[in-house]
């Protein structure tokens, strides 16, 4: 089709048009764009994720220093052996009766004094056992509690110290025991274990005679025999 040179004038105007329209949308868009950078990063780098609001993580400069921790005492080879023999033999079916004997129905102080002989203690003209299985042959300090105060606070092999004084106390010490206040001792045993937490010290102990490896002092004195006192030997 053959166009007049009127038409051609007016198809070139039409197309002069067009391209600037275009233009201007291309020039106003770069504008705006320009005016947010959000949106600039968006057209430029699809791939680049969008800005967060979290803050940057902040690598700590100094190393966070290690919390030292008390270590427990260490125990010594004597406390061992004595603690090694209490745990064996507190048990009525575990008596070493052939060495020791028994002594019927109060046979704590017998025990007990097993077990310092365990500890490197040994036998004198006061505290003594034959060791031939006749208990009733040992000497009073050997097999009573009162007569066993007498003897370690005339000796000095250990040193006495009161239930205000608990936080003084540690394993292997001599536990004893007043069930009626009346100035003599009861019950005597073999401290086991303490726990100390904060201000408060918990003590158990193993005896003959309601046999035990971690009887609470605290359940003998409010418990079993309410209102009695117990006493300590700290020994060396």
């Amino acid at each position: 089709m053959q166009l007049t040179r009127w038409q051609r004038l007016g198809l070139t105007a039409a197309v002069g048009a067009v391209l600037a329209v275009g233009a201007t949308a291309l020039v106003v868009q770069a504008i705006e764009s320009s005016g947010d950078p959000a949106k600039t990063a968006q057209s430029t780098d699809a791939a680049t994720p969008a800005a967060t609001d979290d803050p940057a993580r902040v690598t700590p400069a100094d190393p966070v220093a290690a919390v030292e921790v008390e270590a427990a005492p260490v125990q010594s080879a004597a406390v061992t052996a004595q603690l090694d023999y209490a745990l064996a033999h507190w048990k009525l079916e575990n008596y070493n009766a052939a060495e020791w004997g028994i002594l019927g129905e109060n046979d704590c102080v017998n025990f007990a004094s097993q077990v310092m002989i365990a500890r490197g203690w040994t036998m004198d003209g006061v505290w003594s056992s034959p060791k031939n299985g006749n208990a009733y042959g040992a000497s009073a300090a050997w097999r009573s509690s009162t007569a066993f105060m007498k003897y370690i606070a005339s000796t000095g092999k250990a040193t006495a110290l009161t239930d205000q004084q608990r936080d003084q106390v540690k394993v292997g010490d001599i536990a004893q025991f007043d069930w009626d206040n009346t100035g003599d001792r009861d019950h005597t045993g073999i401290v086991t274990r303490v726990e100390r937490v904060g201000d408060t010290t918990e003590i158990f102990f193993a005896g003959h005679t309601l046999d035990s490896d971690y009887r609470s002092v605290d359940t003998a004195i409010t418990v079993d025999h309410p209102g009695a006192t117990a006493y300590y030997w700290s020994v060396p």
